[in-house]
């Protein structure tokens, strides 16, 4: 008896570790999304002979509510999978009524496989699709009579409306659609990698391993990417044990405050041999961050001298006797400062520091009062003195 159960549960999907609050979120959707859909549909369609909803949409329901990172429940998914395969339907029905084909039962197949073939060839796969091509053939005489309009009103009108409802739910309870993931770009604007992408699995690595397989697998290249990628760094985690960030941080920090004038806060960068200062205001609170970018910025320094005349502009801009208008911190510094918390551990600031180009992050706790500052260099001499303590003690 236990071989029995053991070969059942063995038979069971693995749908990974889903919470009971994700599984009603998703059940509470298809309520939702149906009942609005075929309530809007009902009141636009009015009087007709056509149902108001067909019984693929709640197949599309299930992936838009329950799966809506899947690349089968995108919007060209859902809109083009369900139209395209009405459409192919319908004219292999009007094969059948011509003549050309002498069963409905082929008729069917013939519709199904079509409506496939087509999604794929439009990179709009939708598995509700093959269902909906065998309901405009099956469906009976009123979808029928109403023939190619039927692509159109209802399984356009209510495909369009179950999208705007699922965009609505999905992003109010927090899962993003449409899952469209973004390439992400080097900050420097050139073609290389971000840096974090340049060793490991790489992008390059998925798509090879995806064309050798030969098969779909719903879930983007990106996605799939970034899993194994989040995947590694748990496992960074795992090895690295758990250093945080207060246990690398500077603590004495040197600081400016917005009224302070620049050529103090310059001084004090030179003073301490350092490229950026928190700026705090009296109660010890981050308020930004004023770097020798943001003083060359000002300076205008980041002007290129086109000719002789152009090089005495520019020489005369960055000397301290003519520099601009702005006397204080407040006026030059990056107010959207991004800030970490000193329990976050080491391993999570590779990538903000690696692919953001952050250079200097200011430690902050709840209140977000200064309370240190991590660098590059901390971040660095961290992982080097980690992978000494590893080495040795393998």
């Amino acid at each position: 008896m236990s071989s029995l159960l053991g070969f059942f549960r063995h038979q069971l999907p693995n749908l990974g570790p889903i919470t009971y609050g994700e599984s009603l979120r998703a059940c509470f959707g298809v309520l939702v999304g149906i009942l609005i859909t075929g309530l809007l549909s009902r009141a636009a369609l009015g009087p007709s002979n056509l149902p108001v909803l067909i019984a693929p949409l709640g197949a599309s329901a299930v992936l838009l509510f329950a799966m809506p990172s899947s690349q089968m429940a995108q919007p060209w998914s859902i809109l083009g999978g369900n139209i395209v395969s009405a459409l192919i339907g319908t004219a292999v029905l009007r094969l059948l009524q011509l003549g050309l084909l002498s069963d409905l039962l082929p008729a069917a197949a013939l519709a199904a496989a079509l409506a496939i073939a087509a999604m794929y060839l439009l990179r709009c796969l939708h598995p509700p699709g093959g269902a909906v091509a065998l309901t405009a053939v099956l469906g009976g005489p009123a979808i029928q009579e109403a023939g190619f309009s039927f692509a159109f009103w209802p399984v356009g009108l209510s495909s369009l409306l179950m999208l705007v409802v699922a965009f609505a739910f999905n992003n109010l309870t927090g899962r993003r659609y449409p899952h469209l993931t973004a390439v992400p770009r080097s900050i420097h604007n050139t073609k290389d990698p971000l840096p974090s992408r340049r060793v490991g699995v790489t992008p390059d690595d998925v798509a090879q391993v995806l064309q050798q397989q030969d098969e779909i697998y719903d879930v983007s290249p990106e996605d799939l990417g970034r899993l194994v990628q989040q995947a590694e760094m748990q496992a960074w985690h795992r090895r690295s044990g758990e250093v945080r960030i207060d246990d690398i941080m500077s603590r004495d920090v040197a600081v400016a405050t917005p009224e302070m004038p620049l050529r103090a806060a310059w001084a004090r960068m030179r003073g301490h041999r350092i490229k950026a200062l928190p700026v705090v205001d009296d109660a010890n609170r981050v308020v930004g961050i004023v770097t020798q970018t943001d003083f060359m910025v000002h300076a205008g320094w980041y002007a290129e001298p086109r000719s002789l005349r152009g090089l005495g502009s520019f020489i005369r801009r960055a000397s301290w006797r003519n520099w601009p208008l702005a006397k204080t911190v407040d006026q030059v510094m990056t107010a959207d400062v991004q800030c970490v918390s000193p329990e976050l551990r080491v391993t999570e600031l590779v990538p903000v520091m690696a692919d953001l180009g952050r250079h200097h992050l200011p430690v902050v706790d709840g209140e977000r009062r200064l309370v240190g500052i991590v660098t590059q260099s901390d971040l660095i001499a961290a992982l080097f003195r980690r992978r000494l303590v590893t080495s040795s003690a393998a």
